[in-house]
């Protein structure tokens, strides 16, 4: 352990400088840190001008793997529990650093740990990375670290992770099949309209009568699609980006996109279920973990996913700081379940709340996981349904001017 923490810490430096003569001159030299670094090059006799770490050269192929927040919560959930066993904070990080297999997170982490090593706190080495710690993550292990209970924050903020990235999963699992049809639906219908039609057209042309109005429809569409197919690829192409670039930057659409979304048959209620879940544990966590209830609100306003909900609980964080309860600002927005509420009610009468938040996304998360799998096990004869009317419809077209001439014969 003991050579593995040493090669960890040394490092490679490119320098530029003069040397004795006056002359420059550069070159490369290990160490630990900057400074060390630069009094070595003193005794050497150099002058260093310019002195920086080396860029590790990226690979062409692969290289370090995307940090994802499942990873973050790995990450947490090993920290957490090399603390509860005692272990030191800084051994704590080299433990769970050498056991990862993500280059990239085994770098995060390795960061994390030089910083805490050098005297900065946990929490102010988290905020150097803010792509993969939020400021809810920062601010919980912050007041984990200033009561002296930084294991057990660790470990609610694990749970908290790993709960609420099986919830996401489900979602997109929930959104993933209605997509999935609409793709296939229209990758099959384009196949048969540019390579299978055609066959038949040219078999139609020697038969010298009118085509079925519905035949002739079909053939009309197959011409329109072979001639202005990579219009239609470039309009779909050009309709998604446009989508995600307006969804990205315009947070006037953003919302509307939520406020709508949430009415999409059942996929809108899988959404609004989640987001409840979302609300619920995020604001367990953090108020059990001694954040004041109004400044946790801030937090879960982010953390729902949703900006009908995000503005919903503005609006309670504003009653609530005038006197009004919890309860009484959520049965108001209109939007949380009556089960939600009234869970809520219970947890503040009883000095509980924090429990009952807890109940409360249990519950939803429940809800979510049966909605998901009842999607699914639809989802799956609806897909057969809708390709067996397309792709039946178009075999009815192409053979309708062969039964029409059975008949006469």
């Amino acid at each position: 352990m003991a050579q593995a923490q040493k090669a960890e810490k040394l490092q490679a430096y490119v320098w530029e400088g003069k040397d004795r003569k006056g002359n420059k001159a550069k070159g490369e030299i290990s160490g630990t840190n900057l400074a060390l670094v630069k009094a070595q090059l003193r005794k050497q006799g150099v002058m260093p001008s310019k002195v920086k770490r080396k860029r590790k050269p990226k690979p062409l192929f692969g290289g370090s793997k995307k940090v994802t927040p499942f990873d973050i919560a790995m990450f947490t959930r090993q920290l957490a529990t090399m603390m509860k066993a005692g272990v030191p904070l800084v051994q704590s990080f080299d433990i769970v650093a050498d056991g990862l297999d993500n280059k990239g997170l085994q770098e995060l982490v390795v960061a994390i740990r030089n910083d805490v090593a050098a005297g900065t706190s946990f929490a102010g080495a988290l905020r150097r990375h803010p792509k993969h710690f939020n400021d809810l993550y920062c601010n919980l292990v912050d007041s984990g670290e200033k009561a002296g209970a930084l294991e057990q924050m660790l470990d609610r903020i694990a749970t908290y992770l790993e709960k609420t990235e099986i919830l996401k999963k489900k979602v997109k699992k929930a959104m993933t099949y209605p997509i999935a049809v609409i793709v296939v639906a229209i990758i099959v219908t384009a196949i048969l309209l540019v390579k299978v039609v055609p066959q038949f057209e040219s078999l139609f042309q020697g038969f010298g009568a009118d085509l079925p109005v519905f035949t002739q429809m079909v053939i009309n569409l197959s011409e329109w699609m072979q001639k202005w197919w990579f219009v239609v690829l470039l309009g779909i192409i050009a309709f998604i980006f446009g989508f995600r670039e307006a969804k990205r930057r315009s947070q006037k659409f953003s919302d509307l996109v939520d406020k709508y979304v949430l009415k999409i048959p059942i996929v809108g209620e899988i959404l609004d279920k989640s987001a409840v879940a979302k609300f619920g544990r995020v604001l367990s966590t953090t108020f059990a973990s001694g954040v004041p209830l109004v400044d946790a609100l801030d937090s879960v306003a982010g953390a729902t996913g949703n900006a009908v909900y995000r503005d919903a609980i503005f609006k309670i964080k504003d009653e609530v700081s005038s006197g009004v309860q919890l309860q009484t600002a959520m049965r108001e927005t209109g939007i949380f379940p009556v089960m939600a509420v009234q869970l809520t009610a219970i947890g503040e009468e009883s000095g509980n709340l924090d429990e009952m938040l807890g109940k409360v996304a249990e519950h939803y998360e429940a809800v979510v996981d049966d909605m998901v799998d009842n999607l699914t096990a639809l989802m799956e004869p609806m897909i057969m349904s809708v390709l067996g009317v397309l792709v039946g419809g178009l075999i009815v077209a192409m053979y309708l001017p062969i039964f029409q001439m059975g008949q006469v014969v």
